[in-house]
């Protein structure tokens, strides 16, 4: 079997270009390490399902290799999907949710069905914090109905956090090359530094929503989640572009360069002027904080003029917005598929009727957007925060604090809130581990569409960090 512990896509492109492996072994493996570390030994419980068709997917690749033909770059990579985006195969698309265990999509999501074209191999599903997190007010990180809890790969005490929990567990232990998480407050990056891997939050618009199932369309967002800067970009590359199915994808051609992977450079902070948003250390450990000076001091040591004190406060505004969007994108959504419950009523009355199985932790969001919003989002209190929060987290907020300071890049310790109220992009970088094995990172943030930049920047600081370290459970690795 392949050895595929930290196997980045250069490498793995470079295996499968001199014949030392094929895609189809590639996929053997990993199912393999689903067995033994998802599903038994660590029991991680991060994968939800497997592709039964995955294998003579991986045979077919590697056909089309033989004869010279490759679709992409990542032509017979493997890649593992959040469980919010549609897939018309035999996976089911739940958002974790017993709700929606019998919804087989009939149509593939634009990000799917562009990495179908791409030649990559869908390898199944992704356990998630149901719903996106959007279903109680003190749901578990990671876990879902459907799946259950997923659980560290470094410390089975650890926060997966959340809602893309699955695969960021799943890439970190090496259960698959790279995977898609979807992002609307934090789900992509927070998941990403707690569990040691990279994450990308797109700019707005420039990987397409449509066939996701959705909280708000607001800030909903799907991204590529991989071990390193280089493999999250080369993923990048084959997400984006625009979609008629979803607006914000309108008109933005100019905005996407030929390839992402052309500005990882080792230089790629030298001369910028970084930003140090410490504004939200008070929620911090000691330890953490250690971790995030050290990572400051390195991103100066590669050349980077460091401007403190940009110390940008929480921005926690978007609550009203995700809630009175959620019952209208969540309707439409269920719409176009075929399961039993066709609205967010139906799912509130089938948890009625499971509620030992389906609500362990409640669904207060669900009876706030069905009975205290109208679904039209023509409330005053929608219509007032939507506005001001596009106001306070890019004029006001990071176009401010980046023309201000002369900012090329703002770096936060952990998440930061306004990178996914505004739109903007961010990337999620390992910055160590605490004294409990524990992971924690920092996420650069930029400019609308600057992820040209910001991957120059993150690669920069990945390659003279060397921080990520893969998880090990003694001879299962």
């Amino acid at each position: 079997m392949t050895d595929v512990i930290e196997l980045t896509i250069e490498k793995l492109r470079a295996m499968l270009e001199a014949g030392e492996t094929t895609s189809y072994e590639l996929v053997q493996t990993y199912m393999q390490r689903v067995a033994a570390i998802d599903k038994s030994g660590p029991s991680l419980n991060s994968v939800l399902e497997l592709n039964p068709d995955a294998l003579f997917i991986a045979a077919a690749m590697d056909r089309e290799r033989a004869k010279g033909k490759l679709r992409s770059p990542l032509h017979g990579v493997p890649v593992l999907l959040k469980d919010n985006i549609n897939t018309a195969d035999k996976l089911r698309t739940t958002g974790g949710s017993l709700a929606l265990a019998d919804n087989f999509a009939p149509y593939d999501a634009t990000v799917a069905a562009k990495l179908r074209a791409a030649g990559m191999i869908i390898l199944g599903k992704t356990n998630m914090t149901e719903f996106a997190n959007f279903m109680a007010y003190h749901m578990k990180n990671g876990y879902s109905s459907r799946g259950g809890q997923v659980v560290s790969a470094y410390n089975p005490i650890g926060d997966v956090s959340g809602s893309s929990s699955g695969s960021a567990v799943a890439v970190s232990a090496n259960l698959c090359t790279v995977a898609v998480g979807t992002e609307t407050d934090g789900s992509i990056l927070s998941p990403s530094f707690n569990n040691s891997i990279v994450g990308i939050k797109p700019t707005m618009g420039l990987v397409s929503r449509f066939g996701i199932l959705p909280i708000c369309s607001a800030q909903d967002t799907a991204g590529p989640m991989g071990r390193t800067v280089a493999d999250a970009a080369a993923l990048l590359n084959i997400m984006v572009g625009g979609d008629e199915n979803d607006p914000a994808t309108w008109c933005l051609e100019d905005k996407i360069p030929a390839d992402y992977t052309a500005f990882l450079r080792k230089d790629g902070l030298r001369g910028l002027r970084v930003g140090i948003n410490r504004g939200y250390y008070d929620s911090l450990t000691e330890e953490r904080k250690g971790l995030c000076e050290e990572a400051f001091r390195i991103i100066e040591s590669c050349g980077a003029e460091l401007v403190d004190g940009v110390d940008l406060p929480r921005l926690r505004i978007d609550e009203p917005i995700m809630r009175y969007e959620f019952k209208k994108c969540l309707d439409q959504y269920l719409s176009t598929v075929n399961t039993k419950c066709r609205s967010m009523k139906d799912i509130i009355n089938f948890f009625a009727d499971h509620q030992k199985e389906g609500l362990k932790y409640g669904m207060e969001h669900f009876i706030d957007a069905e009975f205290g919003t109208s679904g039209n989002c023509t409330d005053p209190e929608y219509i007032r925060t939507r506005l001001e929060a596009l106001r306070l987290s890019q004029k006001e907020g990071l176009d401010k604090a980046m023309d201000e300071n002369g900012l090329d890049v703002l770096v936060c310790p952990g998440s930061c809130d306004y990178a996914p109220v505004s739109g903007y992009p961010g990337i999620g970088v390992p910055a160590g581990y605490d004294s409990q094995g524990l992971p924690y990172g920092i996420v650069f943030i930029g400019r609308a569409f600057s992820e040209p930049l910001l991957i120059g920047a993150a690669y920069a600081y990945e390659q003279a960090s060397k921080k990520r370290r893969a998880p090990s459970w003694g001879d299962l690795r």
